[in-house]
């Protein structure tokens, strides 16, 4: 028989607690920290249930803000690493979580922290689900990927161009230079968006889910001497490669063009992460 605790319902917050509780922290959403939270019960079941998350997992979520997607996080069974960097924000999440999902505040460890400054995590995260700050989305994934080589997969919620550029591939009129960074690590999809009315206070733009699994890095150079060429190669995006890179790579140029069978006509958007990675082992820096 099922116990008490796995047949009460999740609760959630809805809008009017959120303002309360904004209210009783003296909390004025900061556009700065991308301070937007979600209070629709159905988009955070929707964000769950595309997360696939497994009881057995260890999540991070970066942002949990007033602890909406933290708690249908958690009744997934799974045990939440929640890292955010507003201190009233992280002092009242265990307190909003044992009113949302009594019994659940031992699976949620919070950490008032900066998450572009994590180095280390205890337990290890299996996954990463996050509803992230607009400003900052693209730089957190890409670090906590590179810094936590645990996380297997996992789906964020960023603002829609973002998602649509995060998921674009190679040839996409938006592929560039998030795109092939995070195609690195893992292959990501775009599984859905979200309205900007399911938000308080609501954003100007909509938001996009990404989901991503982690991949073998391609072979080739290392991540650092690849990005560095993705960087050069996107820097004038509209220009041929030849034209581009001749100033960083100089003599090497034509002869890793014919090594790579790699045309110098193409453009940056035209070559998947394989590719660099590919061109990038054959060049030397001037």
């Amino acid at each position: 028989m099922a116990s008490p605790l796995a047949q009460a319902p999740p609760k959630y917050l809805d809008a009017r607690r959120i303002r309360a509780l904004a209210d009783e922290l003296d909390l004025r959403p900061s556009k700065g920290r991308g301070q937007n939270f979600l209070f629709d019960a159905n988009t955070v079941r929707r964000i769950v249930s595309l997360a696939e998350i497994r009881p057995d997992d260890i999540i991070l979520e970066v942002g949990p803000g007033l602890g909406s997607l933290t708690a249908g996080l958690l009744h997934t069974g799974a045990q939440v690493l929640a890292v955010e960097i507003e201190s009233r924000l992280a002092e009242q999440l265990p307190v909003t979580i044992a009113e949302l999902a009594p019994g659940r505040v031992d699976q949620l460890s919070v950490l008032e922290a900066d998450a572009l400054r994590l180095t280390e995590l205890q337990p290890a995260p299996t996954t990463l689900v996050a509803n992230l700050p607009y400003n900052i989305s693209v730089p957190v994934i890409l670090h906590l990927l590179a810094t936590f080589p645990s996380i297997e997969r996992g789906l964020v919620m960023v603002q829609l161009e973002v998602a649509n550029r995060l998921a674009a591939p190679p040839g996409s009129k938006v592929y560039g230079i998030p795109s092939a960074k995070l195609a690195w690590y893992a292959n990501a999809l775009q599984v859905g968006k979200v309205p900007a009315s399911v938000f308080w206070p609501a954003p100007n733009v909509e938001s996009g889910l990404v989901r991503f699994v982690r991949r073998t890095p391609p072979p080739g150079a290392t991540r650092e001497t690849t990005f560095a060429l993705i960087d050069a190669a996107f820097s004038q995006r509209r220009k041929m490669l030849r034209s581009v890179l001749a100033s960083h790579y100089g003599p090497t140029l034509a002869a890793a063009f014919a090594e790579t069978e790699i045309s110098g006509e193409a453009r940056a958007e035209t070559l998947s992460i394989d590719d660099f990675a590919r061109l990038a082992a054959a060049l030397q820096p001037i």
